[in-house]
C-alpha cells in the first residue's frame, strides 16, 4: 500500500529528500506546502530551478558560478587584480564576500583533495590557476581553504606547486575553528582571519 496515498506525491517527496539535509519528513512537509501554494507560485519555483540548472555558467576566469562568461567579481574594474583568494567552492566566495574585508579576485577549485572520496589534484581546477599565474600579474595568493586535514593537504600541495612562481603565498589566520567549513564561520571571525593572514610556511608552525 502506498503510504502517501498518491504516487505523484511520493515521487515529489522522493526527489526532495535527495537534497542535502532534507529527510523524508521535511520533504513531505515541503511537498504538501507546494501543493497548498497557488499553482503559479509553484510553477515559478520549478521554472527558476530549471532555468538555473540549464543556463547557469562558470566564470571563465575564476570558475565561480555566473550568469555570464565572466562573473560580476572578475568584471569589476575596482577589484584588486593582483591578489587571488583560492577557495574550495562558491559557498566560500560568498562567505568571504560577506566579510567586506577582501577586494581581490578569487579562484574556485571545485573541491579539495580527499583520497577517501577519490578526489585527487587532477579532479580540481588547479591547472587553470597555474595558467592564470602565467598570463596575469599576480602578487599574492591567499589560500582560504577549510581548516581540516583535507584542506591542509590541499593547501600544502598548492604551496609546493606554486613555489617556482615569484609571489607571496599566505593563508587565513586560524581564528576559524579547526574542522569548520568557511560558510559556517561568522563574518567577523572570517574577516579578521583574512586581514590577519599569515605567510603559508608559518601556518604549520603553530
Amino acid at each position: 500500500m502506498n503510504e502517501y496515498s498518491s504516487k505523484l506525491l511520493e515521487g515529489a517527496v522522493e526527489e526532495l529528500s535527495r537534497l542535502p539535509g532534507i529527510g523524508k519528513r521535511t520533504a513531505l512537509r515541503l511537498a504538501l506546502h507546494l501543493l497548498r501554494e497557488d499553482a503559479v507560485a509553484t510553477h515559478k519555483l520549478s521554472d527558476a530551478l530549471k532555468k538555473m540548472r540549464d543556463e547557469i555558467r562558470f566564470c571563465k576566469r575564476c570558475n565561480n558560478i555566473s550568469d555570464n562568461e565572466f562573473c560580476d567579481i572578475c568584471s569589476n574594474s575596482r577589484r584588486d587584480e593582483n591578489t587571488i583568494c583560492v577557495v574550495s567552492d562558491t559557498r566560500d566566495v560568498l562567505a568571504v564576500e560577506n566579510t567586506s574585508q577582501f577586494n581581490g579576485l578569487y579562484h574556485v577549485l571545485g573541491g579539495i583533495i580527499n583520497p577517501m572520496e577519490g578526489i585527487g589534484p587532477n579532479d580540481l581546477n588547479i591547472s587553470h590557476l597555474l595558467d592564470r599565474l602565467k598570463s596575469e600579474t599576480i602578487n599574492e595568493i591567499i589560500l582560504a581553504l577549510p581548516p581540516t586535514v583535507e584542506g591542509d593537504t590541499t593547501g600544502y600541495y598548492l604551496f609546493k606547486l606554486l613555489g617556482p612562481f615569484d609571489l607571496k603565498i599566505t593563508t587565513i589566520a586560524r581564528g576559524v575553528a579547526v574542522g569548520n567549513d568557511l560558510e559556517y564561520t561568522d563574518e567577523v571571525t572570517l574577516g579578521r582571519s583574512i586581514l590577519n593572514r599569515l605567510p603559508f610556511e608559518q601556518s604549520n608552525k603553530r
